[in-house]
């Protein structure tokens, strides 16, 4: 695939940002029950019907967990080592007519006209890191119901209607839905690696074609470490939300959001406890979501995916054993491996659109009365957790994070001030 300069043909609208506020309905991902578990993965294929991968086998069911997904205190993953870096100047290269150029590997530089307006993105990462920009929510995204916009919530006068924001993982995708997604849209923020590399109906000619149509491709998968295409570099939740700020020319809520961000780690360090007396815990995908007999397991990576779990420093059950993260080799454990493992806590994915309660009214029950997961020590000491979702960008990661906190240190407190992540959104700051 190309990695030089693609201009947008399109005249891009120099318009102003789009506030999400009070005025916009909060709403549930429609579909978004979780799923049959017939599933494994993040995207998969789309092409096999079992949904082995990060879409799965379409709709907006979060079961298809058998893809793609995306450790320590000491930087707490993206800390704040770029700084502004880069910010300062603003993107690669601004000229008088207003147009300038974004770079990220592997799309290399990227030219515009104008600031994009209308935009897709690959997943809810990126799409939050748009709210978190003061734009409008993205046309679409990869797997609508993976974009958890009921953690918006928790943010007063910030919320996305998840019903409004298409999702193009069905059955499978193909060029022709980018190219007429392409007329709708003035970029589209995801990584075209990933597309080539998760999906059967797109190939390297297919992107050279959607890019030279004039909409450009500008991402970079973070969210898992696990994919042996993605051969060049990996970003950081904040490093991957200032090239967004550079995309968007919005410096300064970046900078806001750096700033809350770094007090927000020193809060979550303050709670952390001693190592040894940190829980161990697996991180897993249930087959099927609400009645799990299999399990898809994830070891604690660099990703986005993991930056909460990494962040409060609990221990990873599975790094000491010889099982394998799913999106090296489709592994899959069952309830008798994982009694030998034994973890403090598990932690279990696929489920985000059930409220706590609900959670352990289905999942944990089922456990409860299953034969052999009964005896693990977590489901006895009812330590069985939503695990959170694949896909979290700069507020929601906050929100998880605190989620987290309470699930496994017991922690109550608030980590960070809801009110200024809205002012920060809405351009007050």
């Amino acid at each position: 695939m190309d990695q030089h300069s693609t201009p947008t043909r399109r005249q891009l609208l120099k318009t102003g940002v789009v506030l999400v506020g009070a005025g916009a309905a909060a709403g549930c991902v429609g579909g978004e029950d979780e799923g049959n578990g017939s599933g494994n993965g993040d995207a998969g294929d789309g092409s096999n019907g079992s949904g082995n991968g990060d879409a799965g086998n379409g709709g907006n069911s979060e079961t298809d967990e058998n893809g793609t997904d995306d450790n320590g205190m000491e930087n707490g993953d993206d800390g704040m080592e770029n700084g502004d870096n880069g910010m300062e100047n603003g993107s690669d290269g601004e000229s008088g007519d207003g147009s300038y150029a974004v770079t990220m590997e592997p799309v290399g530089a990227v030219e515009f006209d104008a600031v994009p307006e209308a935009w897709a993105a690959n997943n809810g990462s990126w799409a939050d890191m748009g709210i978190a920009l003061g734009r409008a929510p993205p046309e679409a995204v990869y797997l609508a119901g993976r974009y958890h916009t009921k953690l918006y919530d928790e943010i007063p006068g910030v919320s996305v209607d998840g019903d409004a924001v298409e999702s193009l993982w069905t059955s499978k995708l193909d060029p022709e839905q980018f190219l007429a997604l392409g007329e709708e849209v003035d970029v589209l923020v995801m990584d075209p690696n990933f597309l080539v590399g998760r999906s059967d109906g797109i190939d390297e000619n297919d992107i050279d074609r959607i890019e030279s149509a004039g909409t450009p491709f500008f991402g970079n998968s973070s969210f898992s470490r696990g994919y042996e295409w993605h051969d060049y570099e990996y970003l950081s939740l904040y490093e991957a939300f200032e090239h967004m700020a550079e995309l968007f020319q919005e410096r300064e809520r970046y900078k806001a959001f750096a700033a809350l961000h770094e007090e927000f780690q020193a809060n979550v360090a303050d709670i952390v406890p001693p190592e040894d007396e940190r829980p161990s815990v697996t991180i897993m995908w249930p087959q099927p979501a609400e009645a799990p007999e299999a399990f898809s397991p994830y070891l604690i990576d660099e990703g986005t995916s993991f930056k909460q779990w990494r962040d409060l420093g609990v221990e990873d059950a599975f790094a000491t054993t010889d099982v394998e993260d799913f999106h090296a080799g489709r592994a899959r454990i069952d309830y008798e491996l994982l009694l030998q493992i034994d973890p403090d806590v598990l932690l279990i994915r696929g489920n985000e659109a059930k409220t706590a309660a609900e959670f352990r009214d289905t999942v944990l029950s089922f456990m409860e009365s299953h034969n052999v997961a009964s005896e693990l020590t977590a489901v006895g000491n009812g330590d069985v957790y939503r695990g959170g979702p694949l896909y979290q960008g700069p507020i929601t990661n906050m929100v998880l994070t605190e989620r987290a906190a309470s699930q496994v240190y017991g922690v109550e407190e608030e980590l960070f001030d809801r009110q200024r992540v809205a002012d920060i959104v809405n351009g007050e700051f």
